[in-house]
């Protein structure tokens, strides 16, 4: 499971004119769903993200994590994060799982940071959606539950 978190002053996501979801400070997640992923890989890439330290303290230092900033999550569905790019010019998606499969992880991910204590907003799985966002910082990181943290 893939996830690109970039910390934001706002986020939101549009799909046909609708605001499925839109928060404030806090993290928007992209997240990609493999064709190995499992629950564990949801519960570890959420529990780890809820508990980066990447907001600043009095000091100026990414020292906060997102309760202690009452920050929020905006969690969009992004298989293209498993596009493989390294032959032509056309990604391939082979390591993306199936739709059936992503929705799953794609929630049980959702479910998790929520039960950590976590306002989560999403998007709207397998539609075209509009995402907007103001990258804090910016700062920008690219986790991989299938990497050692």
């Amino acid at each position: 499971m893939r996830a690109v978190v970039q910390r934001v002053s706002r986020a939101r996501v549009t799909v046909a004119g609708e605001v499925t979801g839109a928060i404030e400070q806090g993290f928007l997640v992209l997240l990609g769903v493999g064709l190995t992923d499992t629950r564990t890989d949801a519960e570890t890439l959420a529990r780890k993200i809820v508990a980066l330290r990447v907001f600043e303290d009095s000091d100026g230092k990414m020292n906060l994590g997102l309760a202690e900033v009452g920050g929020a999550l905006l969690v969009v569905s992004q298989f293209t994060l498993l596009g493989d790019c390294r032959k032509g010019r056309r990604p391939s998606f082979d390591q993306a799982a199936r739709p059936e499969l992503a929705r799953e992880l794609y929630e049980a991910f959702c479910t998790i940071t929520r039960s950590l204590g976590i306002e989560t907003q999403t998007g709207r799985f397998q539609e075209h959606m509009d995402v907007e966002l103001v990258n804090d910082g910016p700062v920008t990181l690219l986790l991989d539950s299938q990497r050692v943290f």
